[in-house]
């Protein structure tokens, strides 16, 4: 499982380059989180621009961390492809995350402050 994080403005990015965030990985996904996320910031933005694929045990994984998070910390998404964006569609959970088309606009002042 390859993490990278950095600080960037008030958020921690992450970038998973993977291809799969499924089942095989899901419980070392949410360890590296969790250890990325000691890091200080106001949001965590996830960029999953590198994932092609995620199934129910990806998700889940994803929606482990967001619980995990202090309720004044956000988890945000970003660069989702159009197959991941579909398993968030299908399951309502784009409801759920702020999703970012990138990972660059999600460190734009005007995206981060529109809604």
């Amino acid at each position: 499982m390859n993490l990278y994080a950095e600080a960037r403005q008030d958020a921690l990015w992450v970038r998973v380059e993977e291809n799969r965030l499924d089942a095989a990985i899901a419980i070392r996904f949410k360890d590296q989180m969790r250890e990325a996320c000691t890091q200080p910031s106001q949001r965590v933005v996830l960029d999953l621009e590198s994932v092609t694929f995620l199934d129910s045990s990806g998700l889940g994984a994803i929606v482990a961390v967001m619980k995990a998070l202090p309720a004044d910390r956000k988890l945000e998404l970003a660069g989702l492809n159009m197959n991941v964006a579909k398993v968030f569609r299908l399951t309502r959970m784009d409801t759920i995350f702020k999703i970012h088309p990138t990972a660059e606009e999600a460190f734009l002042p005007e995206v981060r402050n529109a809604g």
